[in-house]
Parts: structure tokens; sequence; C-alpha cells
């Protein structure tokens, strides 16, 4: 993708800039989604794509032995983009400076090495929700002072991408129920069944806009779609996993409430693709 469409209002969709506290909303969800994706469902194409060193033919090599004299060179620094199109992609930083617009951290790539997989994803997705939140506010210089606050109550209301990523809401919520047997399973509602996880409580609904997370936040946390991030509804149909115990919106699942019903035991996506131990 072109730097100039990497930095246009659509974030690569090609249109003009959001001005309004419900398009810059629209667009920080839709950059936020594409992030998501990229640490998650896809993450096995975006962990390749921040290999730290790539393999290239030596410059004296002959093609008959190319085999032979293939070297390893450091690639460059590379930044993951989320687009308003909820496209992700991992390319060069913006060449201008300053730049036109902000930028995401650089040379994600680099700390790929030397950490483990989930630190490093938890790593990247820190620096990616900062990113998001300065892009936001970017197209936000120009509302008032309420429109600025409402917008960031807009976002605050749902997941960061590092708590969807690190599961922190999930055990939040886990710790809040105590509902935790010897096993160490949450005792959830059948997860088969049209029975949806419990709403949040209604004290988060009524918090003020500016009010601080206090310690016991976690009481505040919200059932989250292990696909999308979504947060849940009480007028969606929601489905648990029985093997890795997350919940999911049916849709995103591609599960109707009278597919569920003969479903005896319900595997995700993610858990149908394992495979099982050798």
């Amino acid at each position: 993708m072109a730097p100039s469409s990497r930095r246009s209002g659509a974030g690569g969709g090609g249109g003009s800039a959001p001005r309004t506290v419900e398009d810059i909303f629209k667009d920080y969800r839709a950059r936020r989604n594409a992030i998501h994706r990229a640490l998650t469902h896809d993450v096995e194409e975006f962990y390749a794509q921040c290999d730290p060193v790539s393999i290239q033919l030596a410059a004296s090599c002959p093609p008959q032995i190319a085999m032979c004299f293939r070297v390893p060179t450091e690639k460059e620094n590379l930044c993951l983009y989320g687009y308003a199109n909820e496209a992700w992609e991992v390319a060069l930083p913006a060449e201008e400076v300053p730049t036109e617009m902000p930028e995401p951290a650089l040379g994600v790539n680099f700390g790929r090495a030397g950490m483990k997989r989930s630190d490093w994803l938890a790593l990247v997705a820190v620096h990616s929700d900062s990113w998001l939140v300065s892009v936001a506010f970017y197209y936000a210089a120009r509302l008032t002072r309420n429109d600025r606050k409402r917008l960031f109550g807009m976002m605050n209301d749902l997941p960061t991408v590092y708590e969807v990523i690190s599961g922190m809401r999930q055990s939040k919520e886990r710790d809040r129920s105590g509902g935790i047997d010897n096993s160490g399973r949450n005792k959830l509602p059948s997860k088969h069944t049209v029975e949806a996880p419990p709403p949040p409580r209604a004290e988060n609904n009524a918090r003020d806009a500016d009010e601080g997370y206090d310690e016991d936040d976690g009481d505040h946390s919200e059932t989250l779609c292990g696909t999308c991030g979504g947060i849940y509804s009480a007028e969606e149909f929601w489905i648990g996993c029985d093997v890795c115990e997350r919940w999911y919106h049916g849709k995103c699942v591609k599960i109707t409430p009278a597919k569920a019903e003969s479903i005896k035991q319900y595997k995700c996506p993610s858990c149908s693709s394992k495979r099982p131990r050798q």
C-alpha cells in the first residue's frame, strides 16, 4: 500500500479524514479491529512477516548454485498499521519528517528476537493501543472539549487490544465471579445452549465519562468475544467454547441458536484447528 493511501483519512480506504465524533470513533474501532485480527486470527501470518532477518542471495552467487550461497540480511524497521477498512499491514514507516499523521511503533520486527512469543505480541498490542489513541486524537484536534470527552468515553468503553490479547478482562471477571472449582474451570452456564454470558453490570454504564479507573475496576469488566473483541450485548446470541472457555458472537463463529441446541460439545475454530498431541 502506498504511503499516501496509508495516511489518508480512510486509512487506506481513499475517503476524507473523519471530522465528527461518530466518524472518528468509527475510524478508531475499524483500525482497532484490524490490529486485533493481526494479533489473533492472522497471528501466524503477522509473525512470519515480522521475521527480523531475511534470506537473500549473495551478490556473486550463480543461479545454478543459489541454495549454497544464501546469506541472512537484516530487514529494515517495520511498523504494524491498522486501516479504516479493517485491513492490516506490516510496512515501512513514512519517509517524510515530520509525518502527516502519528506513526505506530518502529521496529516491531526486531522486538520479536529474544522474546517469548506471547510477551512480544503483548508488547506490540500495548504500542498499538497507544498509536490508535494518538490517531483518533489527531483527528479530534478541532473538536470541542465536550466532544473530545465524549469521544474518549466511547473509545474507553471498548477493551484495549492489550486487554483482549492478554485476556486481562476475562481474568478479572473470573476472579470477580468466584466460580472457580478445584479443576480451575470457571462455572459458567452450559456453553452449547442459547444462554448468553452475564451482561455488564449497570454501574459501568452509569460511570461518568471522565472518571478514572480505580482499584476495583475489574468489577466493571465486560464479557468479550474471542474473535472480534466486541462487548457483550443481550440482543445478540453468544456461544462458549467447551475447550478454551472463551465466549463468541454466534455470527462470528457461524453458529445459530438452532444449531447450538444440537451440539453436545462446542469447539471454537481455533480449538478445532489444533491437532491432538501424539
